[in-house]
This record gives C-alpha cells, sequence and structure tokens, in this order.
C-alpha cells in the first residue's frame, strides 16, 4: 500500500468450483521429507477454506479459461520488492505443479525510481497494465533523508504527490477499480502483539468480516487547491460511486451468507459528502437487498467496537478515507499488517496487494513478513478462477491459503512480528517454507 514512515510496528512496516486437488499432478516436488500440510488443521478449518466467498463480482459475460494468464507486477519501494519476490515465487512453484501458466511482466516503479527519472515508472507501464489479466503491488514510498519522496510540480501532477501514485491512486480510477475489498480473519495460531508481548487476545472463531471502502474518489482523488493561509482537499463523494461499491458490499453479504448484514461506517454526522453517503447506501438496500440487515455506525465508535466486539460484523463499507482507516484498525485483531491483504476490484480488472507500507528502515534486510503479499497471490487467483470460470485457480487459492494457515498453525518458520526477534524466521526463509508446503502437498495431497 502506499507508504512509509507511520507504517505500524508489524511492517514499520469464494465458492470454489470443485474440491479436488490441484496440485495433484503427478509431478515430482523438488524436496522430499516432511509431513503433510494439515498439521494440526481440523477437516473442518480444511472445509471452511474450500468454501470460501468470492469476492469477484458474478461475471454476466463468464470469460473462458486461459492456457496463460499475464500478470503485471509493480514491486515498487522497500520492502516492496522483498516481499513480492517471496510471492512470485511461490507463484511459479504453484504454476507447474497446477499446470497453469503465468506470464510475469515485473515492471520497476515508485519513489526510487521517480528520484532517478523523473516519472513514476517506465512509459507504457499502464498500458501494460491495462492489459494484464490482474496486477500484483508491492508497496510504494521511497525516502531521502528521511523524507519522502514527492513529485515535483508539473512533473507530472500540477500538485505534488507521493511518488508512487501513478501505480496505486490512478490505476485505481483509470482501470476503475471501484471496490477495495479487505478481510479481516484471525487465522489459528496468530498471537497478537500488546504491550510489547505476543499473546492469544482474539478468538478465530470470532474474527471473519470483511471491510469493503470505495476506490476512486474521497478525499483520495488527488485534488488539493490553496487558499491564503493553507490548503484545502476536497471530499467527492458520488451517486453513481456509492451505488455501485454498496451494491458491491450487499452482494458480498449474500455470497458469504453468514449474518446477512452490512454495516454503514462514516461520520455522517459532521460530514454533509459521508451523510450523502449513507442515505445512498440507505436506499440501494432497501430498494434492491430487502434480505439484508442495515447497520450503521459514525466511525470513531467503529474503531472501538471492532477491537471490543469484531464478531459484530460480517460485511462493513465506508467512503474512502474511512475505509482506509478502519481496514487497517482491523488487522490488529488478524494479527497485524504482515497479514492484511487488500484487492482492488473493478468489473474489468483488479490490482492485489498487502496493505502494510513500504517501511524503508526494514528494506534490504530480509525481516518483513511476506504473508500478505502471499495472500495477495491467493485472493488474486480466488478472484481470476470465479472471473474466468477457471477450476484450476480456484483450488490454487484454496490450497495456497491451506500452505498459509499450516504454516501459521505450527508456529515455527515465522517473521519477528508473529513469533518475535529471538526466534524469527528471515522473510525469504517464510517464503520457502509455503514453497516446500505446496511441494508436499502435490506429493502427499490426502
Amino acid at each position: 500500500m502506499i507508504i512509509t514512515t507511520e507504517d505500524t510496528e508489524e511492517e514499520n512496516v469464494t465458492e470454489a468450483t470443485g474440491t479436488s486437488n490441484c496440485l495433484e499432478s503427478g509431478l515430482t516436488p523438488d524436496r522430499a521429507g516432511g509431513s503433510p500440510l494439515l498439521n494440526g488443521i481440523s477437516i473442518i478449518l480444511f472445509l471452511s477454506i474450500l468454501l470460501r466467498v468470492p469476492y469477484s463480482q458474478p461475471s454476466s459475460r463468464g470469460p473462458v479459461a486461459k492456457q496463460s494468464y499475464y500478470i503485471v507486477a509493480l514491486p515498487g519501494d522497500g520492502i516492496g520488492p522483498e516481499v513480492l519476490s517471496c510471492a512470485l515465487r511461490v507463484l511459479n512453484v504453484a504454476s507447474p505443479l497446477c499446470r497453469i501458466d503465468f506470464r510475469i511482466e515485473e515492471i520497476p516503479g515508485g519513489g526510487h525510481y521517480y528520484v532517478e527519472h523523473e516519472t513514476e515508472w517506465p512509459e507504457g507501464s499502464f498500458e501494460k497494465c491495462e492489459a494484464a489479466d490482474a496486477i500484483l503491488l508491492g508497496a510504494v514510498g521511497h525516502e531521502v533523508e528521511g523524507k519522502p519522496v514527492f513529485t515535483k510540480p508539473g512533473k507530472p501532477y500540477p500538485e505534488p504527490q507521493l511518488a508512487g501514485f501513478a501505480q496505486v491512486i490512478l490505476n485505481r480510477q483509470k482501470l476503475d477499480l471501484y471496490a477495495n475489498v479487505r478481510p479481516v480473519k484471525l487465522y489459528p495460531g496468530v498471537k497478537h502483539k500488546i504491550h510489547g508481548e505476543l499473546v492469544q487476545v482474539w478468538n478465530p472463531n470470532k474474527v471473519d468480516y470483511v471491510v469493503i471502502r470505495e476506490n476512486t474518489e474521497d478525499a483520495y482523488t488527488g485534488e488539493t487547491n490553496s487558499i491564503a493561509d493553507g490548503q484545502v482537499t476536497p471530499i467527492r463523494i458520488t451517486r453513481r460511486a456509492t451505488e455501485r461499491v454498496v451494491r458491491y458490499a450487499f452482494n458480498l453479504a449474500q455470497r458469504r451468507n453468514k449474518q446477512l448484514k452490512v454495516t454503514c461506517v462514516d461520520k455522517s454526522n459532521i460530514i454533509g459528502a459521508h451523510r450523502f453517503f449513507r442515505e445512498v447506501f440507505r436506499e440501494v438496500g432497501q430498494r434492491e437487498f430487502p434480505d439484508i440487515a442495515l447497520d450503521y455506525a459514525y466511525v470513531d465508535a467503529f474503531c472501538q467496537w471492532q477491537i471490543r466486539n469484531p464478531e459484530w460484523y460480517d460485511v462493513v463499507v465506508g467512503p474512502n478515507l474511512v475505509g482506509d482507516i478502519i481496514s487497517d484498525n482491523g488487522a490488529t485483531t488478524a494479527g497485524g499488517l504482515g497479514l492484511a491483504v487488500g484487492g482492488n476490484i473493478g468489473d474489468e480488472h483488479a490490482m492485489f496487494e498487502p496493505i502494510h507500507g513500504s517501511a524503508p528502515k526494514h528494506a534490504g534486510k530480509d525481516k518483513a513478513n511476506p504473508l500478505a503479499a502471499i495472500l495477495a497471490v491467493q485472493m488474486m487467483l480466488d478472484w481470476l478462477g470465479n472471473r474466468h470460470e477457471d477450476s484450476r485457480l480456484n483450488r490454487a487459492a484454496q490450497q495456497l491459503e491451506a500452505a498459509v494457515v499450516g504454516l501459521l498453525s505450527e508456529g515455527k518458520t515465522l517473521t519477528y512480528d508473529l513469533i518475535g526477534e529471538a526466534k524469527a524466521a528471515r522473510c525469504s526463509e517464510v517464503g520457502a517454507a509455503i514453497e516446500d508446503k505446496l511441494r508436499m502437498m502435490a506429493r502427499d495431497p490426502n
């Protein structure tokens, strides 16, 4: 996600179409030995993975399965290249085992690229993103002498923007990625860092909801105007953008089929544009989704309720800025930003990312947690599988999530944010452990 110096300590940083094992391909794994993946995981938990709800909207055209999928990877800045490198290696391991070809093209960009070239990425990069079947993003936000790098006036934007704006905000806007979908799910075995100690605080059975933020407007349009003694950033909320994102939220609640409830989170008691968001939410819900319960919360109160009572929530939707805040806050209950993933999803395109920042102080140290980036690959596979009606991709997503669940359940090969500095594994070691689990599943699918 976007940047840098205010990242948290952690990173100072669908319905399946089948239940057969996609890794059962007859290919010989690169490494032998080891126990089956589901070490210590109950059959019930594994079945819950197989019955995961899709985050993609139902497709009216039903794009057909393909022999090859074109993936654009945007490593970005800071720890972005490290965590995305692990994720891409995992994808490369899954590819031959599942008999799916991924054509991956990495495009440099972000703040460090801007410092050298005065442009955020090479010419033609957006067109490649537009042509891709899906996009994977690492993180953007580079520092020089402890200060974030911003674009210069007129190069290319009228007002300075965080260098990396093109990869994140412009991709969201130009590709119409209107729904930012962020699951808040606590996996068994994950501890929480409270008062500097890792302890079990929340119950995994009571943390499982999804935050959806409108992704193209609000205060994130890049528009800022100067006034006599300061600057003004407008809050832009339109009917079209609001209707489609709340409709996405209601549809997701139906597909999840759990509490059948959608909570609208805003600051409508103060901000007029948020009152409009809430009014549109109510109109769409009452008119089109009579089976879904409508719930409301002001963002300041919601921030404490999602910590104290996460089990209250099923699907949560809000304006862009509000959704950004509450999804990061919710990550606390799921083990931190090192496990938090987001999908920027539209009707025709999607971009997936770990939601942590670029964490410049950890860059190049092989220390960052790659699991959020790996889960971004899992979310991407599931979206592609549903979009293209390709059950191989859905099964690959199931197996990859199961590999992550297995690693977390074992509680051994984990980064510092999940296990503490004394026992911490390196970023690359965690990625390799996930690769090994996928290979073991191919060897022993039972």
